[in-house]
């Protein structure tokens, strides 16, 4: 089974295209965890228990545990564990946005993959493939390259034209023909762009899109789904993080979320 079969098959199982963002800023949790000895920990584990039946992957950004340095990797550590022991179905997806020159890459893929024991990264591709190759290499994890992100600055560079092509469109096309050899690939889209999300579903064929952008971001689901969804209905890790960690109840967020997705699939 590849890894992103592990994907499909949870996908399958819970009827879900739902991915939580365990993007747990310190800041902003609740004062109850706050006073327990370990709060990004505790607060994962409260959220996973109230959503876990309704998602498909999780996905928690690094930068929120590397800022509390030793203590906050720890937690992070800790989140994964706990995952691994508890709901070892569910897609884990560190978002980290990695790539550097060959032996950094290998340290940040040893570090992400083997020591944290995530199933997938997110990659930049702006240095090249042999950058990525150490990560690209891994057939047993899953490579998530940023191709069309979500944030209103994207166009700065991604809608630079290259031959009369977008430089998103050229990375997707990068991505699709020469970078997935291994068919461990995917593609980071934001759902703030759903009309590049048709044109990159055309490219890309049947690969699996991570759609960060619902919710806070102003996503809208149903442009999401019927833009993005491959042949078999599927294909997506559609993204919400603060709309359902910092809702007033989680469980009830996850499942209205998860059911909204599927109205349109």
């Amino acid at each position: 089974m590849s890894i992103i079969d592990k994907y499909s098959e949870r996908a399958d199982d819970v009827n879900s295209l739902l991915c939580v963002g365990l993007d747990s800023n310190i800041d902003y949790l609740p004062e109850e965890f706050l006073e327990k000895e370990f709060p990004q920990f505790a607060f994962n584990k409260w959220i996973i228990e109230q959503t876990h039946e309704f998602v498909a992957a999780y996905k928690p950004n690094i930068a929120f545990y590397e800022a509390r340095g030793v203590d906050g990797l720890r937690e992070l550590q800790m989140t994964m564990e706990y995952l691994r022991e508890n709901h070892p179905t569910i897609f884990t997806i560190c978002d980290a946005k990695r790539a550097d020159i060959g032996s950094t890459s290998e340290a940040y893929a040893k570090a992400i993959f083997d020591t944290l024991g995530f199933d997938a990264i997110t990659l930049h591709p702006y240095l090249g493939k042999d950058a990525l190759e150490p990560f690209l290499c891994r057939e047993d994890k899953g490579c998530i390259i940023l191709c069309r992100t979500s944030n209103a600055g994207a166009v700065e560079f991604q809608d630079l034209q290259i031959e009369g092509k977008y430089l998103w469109e050229v990375v997707a096309e990068k991505v699709c023909a020469e970078w997935n050899t291994s068919g461990n690939c995917m593609l980071v889209v934001g759902a703030t762009y759903p009309n590049e999300m048709k044109v990159i579903r055309q490219i890309v064929g049947e690969m699996t899109l991570l759609v960060p952008g619902i919710g806070v971001q102003g996503g809208n689901v149903q442009q999401t789904v019927t833009s993005g969804l491959n042949s078999d209905g599927s294909g997506l890790i559609i993204n919400s993080a603060r709309g359902i960690i910092f809702s007033e109840n989680p469980r009830r967020a996850a499942h209205e979320l998860r059911d909204g997705i599927n109205e349109y699939r």
